[in-house]
């Protein structure tokens, strides 16, 4: 598990179940920031189905030893590229720790892991009024996308 240097006290590294303590509460900010009720104890059970099952990859980002910051990404595969992709679901950091660049150093461990991994594209979304997140993401380097449009359909 390789650690990732940011900022002088600020460390990005992958996420294991034994951050779940950690994590539930900055994915329970993230959800109450999407508008959804907070719900701790569905947002353990939602993490730990993900770790338990392999199915995501949680990077958290730690200043000193408390959990400032997660990213989730979420695997994925490119029919025309034939290749490995991953799908940056979830971007948190929490207010306090803002404009410190716990975001970036997640994006870029995000990418990281993505390239290690062979992976030939990394996709992301954000609320289109979220336009601080936006400029985070543009600065990284991420472009928004000019040739597709997003649809989606709720199945519940």
């Amino acid at each position: 598990m390789r650690l990732l240097k940011e900022a002088a006290s600020l460390i990005v590294r992958q996420a294991t179940i034994n951050d779940l303590d950690a994590l539930v509460p900055l994915f329970d900010a993230y959800r109450q920031f999407y508008k959804q009720a907070s719900d701790p104890d569905g947002a353990r059970a939602f993490l730990k189905d993900r770790f338990e099952h392999q199915q995501s990859v949680v990077f958290v980002a730690c200043d000193v030893d408390q959990a400032v910051g997660f990213t989730q990404l979420f695997p994925s595969f490119s029919s025309t590229r034939m290749a490995r992709t991953f799908i940056l679901n979830d971007l948190f950091v929490s207010p306090a720790a803002r404009r410190t660049g716990a975001g970036r150093a997640l994006l870029n461990a995000a990418c990281e892991y993505g390239r290690a991994v062979g992976a030939s594209r990394m996709s992301l979304s954000t609320a289109v009024a979220n336009v601080v997140a936006q400029s985070v993401y543009e600065e990284a380097g991420w472009t928004r996308d000019t040739e597709f449009q997003a649809y989606a359909i709720s199945l519940i």
